[in-house]
């Protein structure tokens, strides 16, 4: 896809960087809408500590490719760039960033979105939340940390299928 670049990767980025790259020589698109994810201290009322992502390489590529051709056959945008971090990221880092440019701000708003929405429920991302718990002992003030595996959010379901 022209104009089009996906990556899946450890590293961290620089959100300008990458806006950066989204205006190098755009000389046509007016409009730049970006989304940048991080990872938040709570989540379902409890404490976060830190999130692992796992993803099915290949298969990843080719779901967000996917998302990003039924963007385009949507609105008229130009440049897309989506990044997604994998591995152990902790709480204020980056996760996910989605860059699209357009010749008008309602179609890049629009696709940006839209790229999100699909991307939490459609790509094979699996995501592993570690927790702390007080503990449930009266008078013991001790935390215990736990994992698990997180299930998609019936909130996102239900936003991706609004485009529907």
């Amino acid at each position: 896809m022209s104009n089009t670049e996906i990556s899946i990767q450890a590293d961290d980025f620089s959100l300008a960087d990458e806006v950066a790259l989204l205006e190098k020589d755009n000389v046509s698109d007016g409009a730049v809408v970006t989304f940048t994810g991080r990872v938040r201290n709570n989540n379902n009322g409890n404490s976060v500590t830190s999130l692992t992502l796992e993803h099915y390489p290949g298969m990843t590529e080719k779901s967000l490719a996917k998302i990003i051709i039924e963007a385009k056959e949507r609105w008229q945008i130009g440049r897309v760039k989506v990044i997604h971090r994998i591995g152990e990221l902790h709480i204020g880092d980056q996760i996910v960033f989605v860059g699209v440019t357009s010749k008008h701000r309602k179609d890049a708003f629009a696709a940006n979105e839209f790229i999100m929405d699909y991307l939490k429920v459609n790509a094979p991302f699996w995501k592993k939340e570690k927790i702390v718990t007080p503990s449930t002992a009266v008078g013991d003030k001790t935390q215990e940390m736990s994992e698990s595996w997180l299930d998609a959010k019936n909130s996102d379901t239900n936003k991706a299928e609004l485009w529907s």
